[in-house]
């Protein structure tokens, strides 16, 4: 190796930043033509590699190999890509004008098919001057690398950037078979840098480029009527290893160097642990997706160390045994468990920014209209799997604080009443209504991780879900009814107990059946442990706290549902509507009923003397006063049809 400095230079990388930073990735090629122009500009100027100024055009000297810099080959490579992008944007312009010319008729029908050959050709030009660049590049590259001042990393990117452009260009002239086997060879360097990457990123963008001619291969293949085109590494294995020698200059002894030149503190911190689900890894295909990620395992550690810790600290206490009291051991637990939220809330921070990554990858993927194949898992799957992660870890969180309000709960009326658990003493108002939000809390995030697709393909996930949903609902019941007992609401509550064991009772119908092959408790992590015994405990607690529900009520007012009522006599409606209609033979009844009247003798009444013929206005008088009163009945004697007809017409 010589004594000049080094040079480290990965085009696939910086090409990847800048395509998905800059507009390529909803296919704007405009915009990443532009941005390319500017960055070159700033090279230029920052190297002093300008073309003069005005109209005085300065021819530039060949690059010196000596002095070369990064920003040398950075140069050459945004050159290429801005090329390159305007050949895309030239062609997109070219097949926009071809579908005009079939639609309209006439001259305007030939003026459109004028524009979109020429646009073409324009197109084709373009895409000469990107290849001249790029060969440009990897000129400088090779004789770096022969030099010892590039690494095989580095060589191998910018020739499979070089061949997938020259591959891409061959297709676009229909040479099927010449651009099969630039691409072949460029996948075939692509999977070799895959394998041999130090980084789960630099992994993720081999296999982002291998992807994205995956394609074109396809196509190629069956242009050319090969057997199984559709199996792009078959293809591959049996084109690559005849052409690789040809096209790479040292391709084998190349090959061999590769991943040799990396660090293994740097392997050991960016390598991605593999992720599962149902016992088949979940693929993780782009760089940016593998950078949040590690930032997310990197949280999990930090929280298994915190837990570690925790275990540490307890056991530790409990070897202590009678050197802490009571109050400093419930100070300790308490402080520990706020640790742990705090844990959580990174976690959440970096699963939160990894699915807004996998969103947007998800956008773009529909954007392209690219399409996976069937029974493979996609970037919509990835998706799906993170936003899972990112409730299941908000549930936990959750659960964590619910635990850690209703450990001071007990330990507070552990305290009031002895050893025995009371909740006959005054409590923070504050309390039941909090754990009743991280219950609402709860009962969002599984409903929404019902809705996913992950989880609606696997039945055993969908039962174990609608289970704890069930349960949770009951929780919030069950501590939403204690919200109303201090305000001596006692309908309220008893109505919300009711509810619990309600849903009580369907979690426990869910998860008899399917306890033993519960996904969520065989999950790691274990986010939602359940099991029968839980709703055991639940189910007591809440017979009992019903019972008490009832006893309350019936001593503070007797069970009324109208505070009111018991202060205030009012008689029942529709009280003695029927007795001024129907004349009730009351003697009869009571001997119907055995208590049968005493006889009174009755006198004759003496016969009344004829007397005048009154008017018809002092008859009526007298027959008024005459009349009979209605019976009033007592107030022991509510009830029956009298009681039920009354309050409308007002008597009383």
């Amino acid at each position: 190796m010589s004594g000049k400095p080094q040079v480290h230079f990965q085009a696939l990388q910086i090409a990847n930043e800048q395509r998905n930073a800059y507009g390529l990735r909803y296919n704007d090629y405009e915009r990443y033509r532009k941005h390319c122009y500017n960055r070159t500009h700033r090279l230029r100027s920052s190297l002093k590699m300008t073309y003069g100024r005005g109209r005085d055009f300065k021819k530039l000297p060949a690059i010196n190999l000596d002095t070369v810099k990064d920003g040398h080959l950075q140069l050459l490579l945004f050159e290429a890509e801005r090329a390159w992008a305007h050949s895309q944007e030239m062609q997109q312009e070219s097949l926009k004008l071809a579908a005009t010319a079939k639609t309209v008729k006439g001259a305007a029908a030939e003026a459109a098919e004028k524009t979109s050959s020429a646009n073409r050709k324009h197109a084709t030009r373009r895409m000469r001057r990107s290849i001249h660049w790029a060969t440009q590049l990897l000129s400088h590259c090779q004789a770096l690398y022969a030099q010892g001042r590039l690494s095989a990393d580095d060589l191998a990117q910018v020739t499979a950037y070089t061949l997938i452009l020259n591959g891409r260009f061959l297709r676009q002239r229909f040479d099927f078979e010449d651009a099969l086997v630039q691409l072949s060879v460029a996948r075939n360097l692509l999977d070799s840098l895959a394998d041999a990457a130090p980084t789960s990123r630099a992994q993720a963008l081999a296999v982002a480029f291998a992807d994205e001619i995956g394609p074109e291969i396809r196509h190629c293949a069956h242009e050319l009527r090969r057997d199984k085109a559709y199996d792009v590494d078959a293809v591959v294995a049996e084109i690559a290893p005849q052409h690789r020698n040809a096209l790479v200059q040292g391709c084998d002894a190349l090959l061999s160097k590769l991943g040799k030149d990396t660090g293994g503190a740097t392997e050991e911190r960016g390598k991605l642990k593999e992720l599962r689900w149902e016992d088949e890894p979940v693929p993780i295909r782009n760089p940016e997706l593998v950078d949040v990620l590690l930032k997310v395992q990197e949280a999990e550690e930090k929280l298994l160390q915190a837990r570690k810790a925790e275990e540490k600290s307890d056991n530790a206490s409990a070897t202590a045994g009678d050197k802490t009291d009571k109050k400093t051991k419930s100070m300790q637990g308490s402080r520990s468990k706020r640790g742990g939220v705090a844990s959580y809330d990174a976690i959440l921070l970096a699963l939160s920014e990894a699915e807004d990554v996998s969103r947007k990858l998800v956008e773009a993927h529909k954007i392209s209209g690219a399409t996976a194949g069937a029974g493979t898992r996609d970037i919509q799957f990835v998706h799906a799997y993170i936003v899972y992660q990112l409730l299941s870890r908000r549930v936990q969180r959750d659960l964590l604080l619910t635990s850690t309000l209703l450990h001071q709960l007990h330990t507070a009326q552990r305290s009031h009443s002895g050893h025995s658990k009371s909740r006959k003493m005054q409590v923070d108002a504050r309390l039941y209504p909090a754990i009743v939000k991280l219950l609402d809390s709860v009962l969002q995030s599984l409903e929404q991780m019902r809705t996913l697709t992950i989880v609606d393909e696997s039945p055993e996930l969908a039962s174990a879900v609608e289970a704890r949903l069930a349960f949770t609902k009951a929780r919030r019941c069950y501590y939403h009814a204690w919200c109303y007992a201090p305000l001596k609401k006692y309908a309220e509550t008893l109505a919300l107990a009711q509810h619990a064991s309600l849903n009580l009772r369907e979690a426990r119908s869910m998860l008899a059946d399917a306890i033993e092959t519960d996904s969520i408790n065989d999950a790691k992590p274990l986010f939602y442990p359940l099991a029968l015994v839980d709703l055991d405990r639940l189910e007591e607690e809440l017979a009992l706290d019903s019972t008490s529900f009832k006893t309350d009520w019936f001593a503070y007012n007797g069970g009324a549902l109208d505070v009111e009522s018991s202060k205030t006599h009012k008689k029942p409606l529709f009280f003695d509507i029927a007795l001024n209609y129907i004349n009730l033979d009351m003697d009869r009844l009571q001997e119907r009923a055995g208590k049968a009247p005493a006889k009174v003798e009755v006198v004759a009444p003496v016969p009344q003397q004829p007397t005048e013929k009154k008017s018809a206005a002092s008859r009526a008088k007298v027959e008024t006063i005459e009349r009979a009163a209605t019976p009033e009945p007592s107030a022991e004697a509510r009830g029956g049809l009298s009681s039920l007809l009354g309050g409308w017409w007002g008597r009383r």
